[in-house]
């Protein structure tokens, strides 16, 4: 009996306990939706002077972006209604101001905001406090330590491992130059650019191109990065996934982590082979003396006016980065480049002209020749314009800024900048959607505001690496070109598709065959 009596005591003080758990649940959710409707409120008051597209009470503009392939079109005909910026929703407490315009993106790319700290804040757990993320002196000081990285110098010798790697691909393609079937070429593109930033930046032959696996699992690496690249994209378009918790618990969640650790892996794996190396070794000069210098190398002797370096995790933060950044953006803007030349065969004689001549009889790219093809680099550029690698960047402000029509943002709005549609801004750009590379004459790239193209972005945050995409994507291109002639497949148009960079849903198909016979 006294038994039954102890429980039942015990269950009513359990029942009690967890009802008031429940309660008090219940008042925090409460509390914390009455304080977003409230900031809500704000965010709408503030913003009035930006008319949007009507949104949905509750799912904002979410659903009207279909990922069909038609998204990025949206975007450019909402700036049609509304020039210069608009706000957007995704979900009912999320709002950015949406700016299309280079009179308008001069005004945030010219200063050092940050990032915004919800979408990239969804980055941190895989790249890191990179440069990508950071901010304020931690940015500026990693900015200034790793700048020597992409010195003319050091940029120099990675122009023949470039080539090097771009002829592994090109060999591969042998086969299907021998079709008359297309081939999906984004997946060998990224191989390629990782197989060339492993040698350029990290002095390892992984043999990603040719060995299934490669060293130390290549590919996966390839297929975690396409799986985060989606992840955050999940992450960012599903509001209750912005909870931490929720996130963590949920079965992408799950498939997130795990790709972090496959990627981690990777790179980790890197560093302690190069720290292995150079652990007699503390000075540039002397490592000069023995070898070219790359990427790793300065990061890891890298020192302030202080002599301090970075730290273990700083290291392995810039190197996640830059693993990410400097293969998975050069291989979009490569592959948009060579379906563009593929869709306009008049442009791509032009630059196979140039090219052969250029080379006179070699098949690579050297160093000379890459201020030898000025047709080529205008064909490059215009893909960029209509193919951005990064469609869009934000940043939070931190202090109210106005723009040059006397409308003001004020502190805490999420800026969004849309380089697709500044690139297709019919009130900047004639006939935006056509492929015309003479754009980039230098005497028309004069007429226009420097912020009218910003594929690298613009200001003190833009791409440190821009010199070594642009060397990449011509020496690829070139060679390419030199061996292969371009067609589109009519069957399958690539479906644009925003990511971290710009994808295609279906991939990108083409056909190609040797350029000493018909097409």
């Amino acid at each position: 009996m006294e038994l039954f009596e102890t429980l039942k005591k015990v269950t009513l003080e359990s029942y009690r306990i967890h009802h008031l758990v429940a309660i008090f649940s219940l008042v925090y959710v409460i509390l914390k939706i009455s304080k977003l409707i409230v900031k809500r409120n704000e965010w709408i008051r503030a913003l009035e002077t930006f008319p949007g597209p009507p949104k949905h009470w509750l799912f904002g503009h979410v659903r009207e972006f279909k990922e069909d392939g038609t998204d990025m079109y949206k975007v450019v005909k909402w700036g049609e209604s509304y020039p210069f910026a608009f706000q957007m929703w995704f979900g009912p407490f999320v709002s950015f101001l949406n700016i299309h315009h280079p009179d308008y993106v001069k005004t945030i790319l010219a200063s050092t905001e940050p990032k915004d700290d919800l979408l990239y804040r969804f980055l941190i757990p895989w790249i890191g406090d990179g440069l990508l993320v950071s901010e304020g002196q931690k940015w500026f000081r990693h900015r200034r330590l790793l700048t020597p990285g992409f010195h003319y110098d050091v940029l120099k010798p990675y122009v023949k491992l470039m080539a090097d790697s771009a002829q592994t691909m090109l060999d591969k393609w042998e086969t299907h130059s021998k079709s008359d079937e297309s081939f999906e070429l984004f997946e060998h593109v990224s191989l390629m650019t990782l197989d060339s930033i492993m040698k350029c930046a990290f002095s390892s032959n992984t043999n990603c191109q040719t060995v299934q696996g490669g060293e130390s699992g290549t590919n996966s690496y390839i297929k975690a990065v396409y799986e985060l690249s989606d992840l955050v994209n999940v992450r960012f378009r599903t509001f209750p996934y912005h909870s931490e918790w929720i996130f963590q618990l949920s079965p992408h969640g799950y498939k997130y982590r795990k790709a972090c650790n496959v990627a981690h892996s990777h790179t980790e794996e890197i560093i302690r082979k190069r720290k292995e190396a150079l652990k007699d070794e503390k000075e540039l000069g002397r490592i000069q003396a023995k070898r070219n210098l790359d990427f790793l190398d300065i990061l890891l002797c890298a020192r302030d006016e202080d002599q301090q370096g970075l730290s273990d995790e700083a290291i392995r933060a810039e190197v996640d980065t830059f693993m990410f950044e400097g293969h998975d953006t050069t291989a979009s803007g490569i592959s948009w480049t060579l379906y563009s030349l593929a869709c306009n065969p008049e442009h791509q004689q032009i630059c196979r002209d140039e090219v052969i001549s250029a080379l006179e009889e070699r098949d690579t790219m050297e160093w000379e020749d890459l201020s030898k093809i000025p047709y080529t680099t205008m064909c490059i550029k215009e893909s960029l314009r209509l193919y951005p690698p990064v469609p869009g960047m934000s940043r939070k402000i931190t202090k109210p800024i106005t723009f040059f029509d006397g409308r003001t943002v004020p502190e805490g709005c999420l800026v969004g900048t849309s380089i697709f549609g500044i690139h297709r801004n019919a009130t900047v750009w004639e006939n935006p959607n056509a492929f015309d590379p003479l754009r980039f004459l230098p005497e028309n790239s004069a007429k226009r505001s420097p912020h009218a193209f910003v594929p690298f972005s613009a200001g003190p945050r833009n791409c440190i690496g821009q010199n070594f995409a642009m060397n990449e994507m011509k020496v690829v291109v070139a060679q390419t070109l030199k061996r292969y002639q371009l067609t589109e497949d009519p069957m399958k148009k690539p479906k644009m598709i925003q990511r971290l960079v710009l994808r295609s849903l279906n991939g990108i198909h083409l056909k190609i065959k040797p350029v000493n016979l018909e097409p």
